[in-house]
């Protein structure tokens, strides 16, 4: 029997999921890069193109920098990014040969497995992408077959849009997706069979998410049904809202008779490492969850679900989440079923919050719901409530937004901003606020080193050198000297 691989979701998927997408930095992953790579992961999940927008607003990280060092502290474990379709960071598709330069600079800064996500299961969509990136280069291509519960999600619906999609000589394998963590061990016993035999001999992998205590089960399912690796989160990044924690993932898969390719020592390391970092910043561990129906019905993400909870308490609100949650149900079924994947539940969601906290349901509605319900984002599985799709449609935003431009073209986009700025440059400047980028460009490389015992004392001399009375701290003892001149570390 081939030996189970394990795909490494902690700096992705599970930051998103657990810590709002933020938690982590190019140094707090760096540092871990030696111990990712020891431990023999089939691929790490690290970016996506809302990652990377992360990292420079948040952060000032140069993205393309923090790839091109990870894949050079890891150069035998791919390197994943997805995406949904032919979109970079903006939410409009973009053109494709803008797109055919995002692929060619990824690749040439490192990734090496693509995710191909698309929300609505459109096979041409995920076939251009593919071809698109297998020209740009020679990373490995993973479709994702996107699990929700719906009387039109059936296990023959995703047999068949795998097996259009395997039509392609570009798509290498597939995944099972499942971010809101609905897939049970029965499904799984009827879908991989079906979705194996849709797509012959290339591989099938499993994600699931453990939001309601099902993806350690489900995946567990899955391992006896022949998938070839299985997604999972290390330490305090797996469990909660992320995906099963990668030790307690490999005591039952060897108690179940699989024998699993991973280092134990590294992986042991490697868990300490993230469980002293998320003690020394103070981000919450993952935890394994009860059982909780109510997902069933709104199938809200991890990730979503802990940031529009933090949305809540920031304004005060954070006794209306459960309104928010029964309202978010509503407006899925008023907005045909999405599949809640991004960029989806956060559209669904952010409207339930709106009418929730507005005065009536639908009174503000953003520029991305207005976009979905007119089909700039695929054609829904499902027809839009008439009576919501007129009382969205029937204001002055949605009329101007039926005329708004489409993406630019690359040759358009590279006079507006001149053809000697470099590529990666451009490519974040066409699709991000110039002031970001600008704030990214001066902060220069990102600090390639970080200690989870220093943090807290870092961050205390920070403070104090940063207030009016302090202008320069110093710390000194036999061996040790850290000093702060004019609020920066010396």
């Amino acid at each position: 029997m081939t030996a189970l691989k394990l795909v490494d979701v902690t700096m992705r998927d599970g930051n998103q999921s657990l810590w709002g997408a933020t938690g982590l930095n190019t140094a707090h992953m760096l540092q871990a890069a030696a111990l990712t790579e020891a431990c023999g992961f089939r691929a790490v999940d690290f970016t996506s193109s809302s990652h990377m927008a992360v990292a420079v607003r948040y952060f000032q990280n140069d993205p393309w920098e923090r790839i091109r060092r990870m894949h050079a502290a890891t150069p035998t474990t791919p390197l994943q990014f997805i995406t949904t379709g032919l979109r970079f960071i903006a939410w409009q598709q973009a053109d494709p040969e803008f797109m055919r330069l995002v692929y060619r600079h990824l690749q040439l800064n490192g990734i090496g497995r693509f995710v191909l996500l698309d929300p609505m299961h459109e096979v041409p969509a995920v076939i251009d992408a593919a071809r698109l990136v297998k020209e740009e280069g020679s990373a490995e291509v993973m479709c994702a077959l996107t699990f929700t519960l719906s009387e039109f999600h059936t296990d023959e619906f995703y047999a068949n849009f795998a097996r259009a999609v395997g039509q392609s000589k570009d798509v290498d394998l597939f995944y099972i997706k499942d971010p809101s963590g609905l897939l049970s061990v029965d499904r799984v016993r009827t879908l991989a069979p079906a979705v194996k035999a849709a797509i012959g001999n290339r591989p099938l992998e499993i994600h699931a998410h453990t939001t309601i205590g099902q993806g350690m089960l489900s995946s567990l399912e899955a391992a006896k049904l022949g998938v070839s690796a299985i997604h999972v989160g290390v330490g305090p990044g797996g469990d909660g809202s992320s995906l099963p924690e990668a030790n307690r993932m490999l005591a039952n898969l060897e108690e179940a008779g699989h024998t699993v390719d991973i280092d134990r020592d590294a992986l042991a390391k490697l868990t300490s490492y993230w469980s002293r970092l998320a003690a020394a910043e103070g981000l919450p561990p993952g935890t394994p969850q009860n059982f909780d129906g109510s997902f069933l019905r709104h199938q809200i993400a991890g990730g979503v679900m802990t940031t529009t909870k933090r949305q809540l308490e920031e304004l005060g609100l954070g006794d209306r989440l459960g309104a928010v949650i029964a309202e978010t149900e509503q407006v899925r079924a008023e907005l045909g079923y999405p599949i809640m994947v991004t960029p989806f539940p956060q559209m669904v969601m952010s409207q339930a919050l709106f009418n929730v906290i507005g005065t009536k349901r639908y009174a503000q509605v953003s520029d991305q719901v207005i976009r979905y319900v007119m089909g700039k984002f695929g054609k829904p599985t499902s027809p839009v409530d008439t009576r919501i799709l007129d009382t969205i449609m029937d204001r002055p935003r949605a009329r101007e937004l039926e005329d708004e431009p489409t993406f630019p073209e690359l040759g358009d986009l590279k006079r507006q901003f001149g053809t000697r700025m470099p590529d990666e440059e451009f490519l974040l400047r066409a699709v991000m606020p110039g002031e970001q980028v600008d704030a990214m460009l001066s902060a220069g490389r990102s600090r390639a080193t970080y200690s989870p015992e220093a943090a807290p004392v870092l961050s205390l001399l920070r403070k104090l050198a940063a207030g009016p009375e302090a202008r320069d701290v110093v710390i000194e003892r036999p061996g040790l000297r850290i000093a702060l001149h004019a609020g920066a570390a010396a």
